[in-house]
């Protein structure tokens, strides 16, 4: 493999991951919430990464053609999706009911660091798009690549996921004077209520 073709599959990979991960999901609301409280960013920007990391590399050595063969087991992971997203979605908009409680400043303790990531991983894994993108479309374009490149394919695409995660965690602080008063998180966890419940619904379309 030529350094020229290295450069060119790892951009390749960079720019088609960033392109299918920036986009307005209920994983990258939770990572934007969770950086606005500052609570547990680094470990979630871990392992949000890292489990975008595996999947593509998983997608590249053959799982793509694996899911595409067991149309059961994307059901299950739909349903299990719709679930998920339906509760998170209507705990969000239950929260904003009552905006005195979404200080950051509020005398309640915050979630621990375990209860945090079992959600990201939730998030992560019982979204079914997260495979069409990760293992589908990233995983069979990472395979069709020559040789050895298909795997800097995947560096790039996974370089471009921890990119995202780190400005979505760490980047949320800045807009933090306009979270300070409890009416901007009242908003934001409208918008993700929302988001959750039109996701879910898209998910048990696709079931019907």
């Amino acid at each position: 493999m030529t350094p020229g073709t290295a450069a060119s599959a790892a951009a390749t990979g960079f720019v088609l991951g960033l392109t299918l991960i920036v986009a307005i999901g209920a994983q990258n609301a939770f990572v934007l919430r969770q950086g606005l409280r500052r609570e547990h960013v680094g470990a979630i920007v871990l392992l949000c990464a890292a489990c975008d990391a595996l999947l593509m590399v998983a997608g590249v050595a053959g799982l793509s053609q694996l899911l595409g063969t067991r149309p059961a087991l994307a059901l299950a992971l739909t349903a299990g999706g719709a679930v998920f997203l339906t509760a998170y979605g209507l705990r969000a908009l239950w929260r904003a009911r009552r905006p005195a409680a979404l200080q950051a400043a509020a005398g309640a303790a915050p979630p621990g660091r375990r209860a945090v990531l079992l959600q990201a991983l939730a998030f992560t894994l019982l979204n079914p798009h997260v495979y069409l993108d990760t293992v589908l479309l990233l995983g069979s374009l990472g395979a069709q690549q020559p040789g050895a490149a298909k795997w800097v394919f995947a560096g790039g695409a996974a370089t471009a996921s921890a990119a995202w995660f780190s400005a979505l965690g760490y980047g949320a602080r800045w807009l933090a004077p306009w979270f300070a008063r409890p009416r901007a998180w009242q908003v934001l966890d409208v918008i993700i209520g929302l988001t959750m419940l039109a996701l879910a619904a898209g998910l048990a379309w696709r079931l019907l």
